[in-house]
């Protein structure tokens, strides 16, 4: 089975998306929905798909839950939750028992637009962690480069976690990249505990300005930390539209894959994926 393990369904005109607000993000500021994704699922031989959250709604999460529920390409459900709510335990099992519940894989917060960048470590954020950890659900690091030494101290403090970092951490791809960066992927790569999605890359470029060669060094460093197990493909779409077609986006992963040895694509295409979110299909 071929995975995309992380893309968004949203629709601004039944609710508000603060990060949609940019100017140069108008050509995504539309609704896009289970019936614009599968025909380039098909197109592209993808078998299935995970949706991740975009708001942070509960409304949005039994939404994801119900598409699941109705669009069977739809195998997993990345939602969000707030960590700090002292009920977290109550409000996690009545999604579970939601139509489309079983698919509720992980949860995510939007951590990187978080004023403090510690956000991760405190106390009611921690206790809201074990609460979703209990439920035997990955959590999802939506952090920069600044915000990865919480996601490392967090993965250390839950050994027995599964957690999943997006977009490997953003790298300042359009730049060039940093040595901070670098050097907190390994260190966060050696929890052996974190997978990484190689997904959002090219919108971390210069939109009109990349290829395969330019996103290569950053895919081959997380291939370096993370080894062939804990890489997964993503296509971000829509928001990847902004730098590319969902195709233009695949077929620079796979090339970028193909020259790291010979079951990283495989793997990273599907197989790490079920063992990330311990998917329940066949």
């Amino acid at each position: 089975m071929i995975i995309d393990a992380h893309q968004h369904f949203w629709d601004p005109a039944r609710a508000d998306y603060p990060w949609m607000d940019a100017p140069e993000l108008s050509p995504i500021r539309r609704a896009f929905g289970p019936a614009d994704l599968a025909p380039l699922l098909e197109a592209n031989g993808i078998d299935a798909s995970i949706v991740v959250q975009c708001r942070s709604a509960l409304e949005e999460t039994e939404e994801f839950l119900r598409i699941a529920h109705e669009n069977p390409f739809v195998i997993g459900v990345v939602g969000w939750v707030d960590l700090t709510d002292g009920d977290l335990g109550d409000t996690l099992d009545r999604l579970r028992a939601l139509p489309g519940g079983a698919k509720l894989v992980g949860i995510r917060h939007q951590v990187h637009d978080e004023l403090d960048a510690d956000w991760l470590l405190r106390e009611d954020v921690q206790r809201g962690l074990t609460a979703v950890f209990a439920r035997d659900l990955a959590y999802d690091f939506l952090v920069r480069t600044r915000e990865l030494p919480a996601a490392i101290a967090t993965a250390q403090a839950f050994p027995q976690a599964r957690f999943v970092l997006d977009h490997a951490a953003k790298p300042p791809i359009a730049d060039g990249g940093s040595d901070e960066w670098t050097d907190r992927m390994a260190a966060l790569a050696a929890c052996g505990n974190v997978w990484c999605k190689i997904s959002g890359l090219a919108t971390e470029a210069t939109w009109d300005d990349w290829d395969a060669e330019r996103l290569l060094p950053f895919v081959a460093h997380a291939a370096k930390c993370f080894g062939e197990d804990r890489l997964i493909f993503g296509s971000d779409w829509p928001v990847c539209l902004l730098a590319g077609s969902y195709g233009d986006i695949k077929r620079a992963l796979e090339a970028c894959l193909a020259k790291l040895g010979p079951n990283v694509r495989e793997k990273a295409f599907g197989v790490n994926a079920k063992a990330a979110y311990r998917l329940r299909v066949a």
